[in-house]
């Protein structure tokens, strides 16, 4: 099966060196697709002609869907740039996609520090019980679904979750893969005190979006106590 992986980029000089190192190895083994959306430090110029790139308005949604419409893959895999891939994980996705319509690898983050492993194991197990994955988990699908389903909400926030949900909705499973996607925990902040509080945070405005707070309102919220 053809693999479109598509990495929306912001502002990621720091990041975007990593990110085609760990892409080139699956060149010409897979469709590799960045999406920028609008950066304004040297991102667009340290991604060499060696890869696809493409302009989307500003907006993890906005650059996935846009990605997604440029993309040719059967199956669609969503990839965050500060992510690192597990060996073999295009076989992976694969042996998921036989049994299932949609996948994900699960999270690990490049911390030692308990409190982000309880994170990461917290994360996983909710997206098995519970069905919801996010995007920082890897999350790919089936083109002809991704679509069906209506592709990302383009709002500013929880885009991931509702589109979770909006699968959920329609009764299909997610399957997860052997191993993990290692991630940066830079959103975390330094230190427990404050890792403790973006937590509590995150899963607040989560609540909150379940209680119909507009997306709008929860990214103003989110800005808020980054």
């Amino acid at each position: 099966m053809e693999i479109s992986v598509i990495i929306p980029v912001y502002n990621e000089e720091k990041t975007i060196e990593e990110m085609k190192d760990i892409m080139r190895p699956l060149k010409g083994r897979c469709e590799i697709i960045f999406v920028d959306g609008g950066s304004t430090d040297n991102t667009v110029s340290l991604i060499s002609d060696e890869f696809t790139l493409i302009n989307s308005p500003k907006g993890r949604a906005n650059q996935m869907n846009k990605g997604a419409l440029k993309s040719r893959g059967e199956v669609l895999f969503f990839l965050h740039c500060d992510s690192t891939l597990p060996d073999a994980a295009l076989e992976q996705i694969e042996e998921v996609m036989n049994k299932f319509r949609s996948g994900y690898f699960g999270i690990k983050f490049d911390s030692e520090n308990i409190l982000m492993k309880c994170c990461a194991f917290m994360s996983n197990l909710r997206s098995k019980m519970s069905g919801i994955v996010f995007g920082d988990q890897g999350m790919f699908i089936e083109r002809d679904l991704f679509f069906q389903v209506g592709m990302f909400p383009e709002i500013p926030l929880m885009e991931d979750y509702q589109f979770s949900l909006n699968l959920k909705k329609m009764k299909i499973r997610y399957g997860d893969a052997k191993e993990r996607i290692c991630t940066s925990d830079r959103r975390f902040g330094e230190g427990n005190v404050n890792r403790l509080r973006v937590m509590w945070n995150m899963h607040r405005l989560r609540f909150l979006y379940r209680k119909g707070i507009p997306a709008d309102e929860i990214a103003r919220m989110y800005s808020n106590i980054r």
